[in-house]
């Protein structure tokens, strides 16, 4: 003979996969996928540092402002319209306001031809412009993005030609110190 209370359990057992049996015949809604942000500069590196700046932006948004005015030149209201009024991603904005920094060019010359082309990767727009990117723009576009990481107290990993260059984070402090 049951007892009371293994009948209760039982019967308790059912009734909770009745609505877990419902659940698995309805068809489940699918999550639109969210898009990974590709930089598409050509430069491998430089692509991950970028959507990794959208992640640090994303939380520290003030400091990414204070970055962009202080070594890019970009005022900050200009900074703060793209990204809040026009929908641009911070590494866009990033690598616009810090290409035109290392190039004496201006961050609007490269929004609006970035703009002109909103399909294409940054590696397109760069290969419309005149005069096009030479090898030392590169070089000081990677550096630049070290610095900023530097400046955020960010971890980075260097490839091996900008461990060359630069150093550890060890050294690249203390050449701080030494220029200061």
């Amino acid at each position: 003979m049951w007892q009371w209370p293994a009948r209760c359990a039982l019967v308790l057992g059912v009734l909770a996969a009745v609505p877990l049996a419902a659940q698995a015949q309805q068809p489940t809604a699918t999550v639109p996928a969210i898009p990974e942000y590709a930089a598409g500069t050509g430069d491998a590196w430089v692509d991950r540092q970028l959507a990794d700046i959208n992640a640090y932006a994303a939380r520290y948004p003030e400091a990414f402002i204070d970055e962009l005015s202080r070594y890019a030149g970009a005022r900050p209201a200009y900074v703060e319209a793209l990204l809040r009024n026009h929908g641009w991603k911070p590494a866009d904005v990033y690598f616009a306001c810090f290409w035109a920094h290392v190039t004496d060019s201006s961050c609007r010359t490269l929004v609006r031809a970035r703009s002109n082309m909103p399909d294409r990767g940054w590696k397109a727009v760069l290969d419309s412009l005149q005069p096009p990117p030479e090898n030392l723009h590169w070089r000081a576009l990677r550096h630049a993005i070290v610095a900023s990481y530097d400046h955020w107290d960010r971890p980075i990993t260097l490839d091996t030609l900008l461990k060359r260059q630069l150093g550890d984070r060890t050294q690249r402090d203390a050449a701080a110190r030494k220029a200061n």
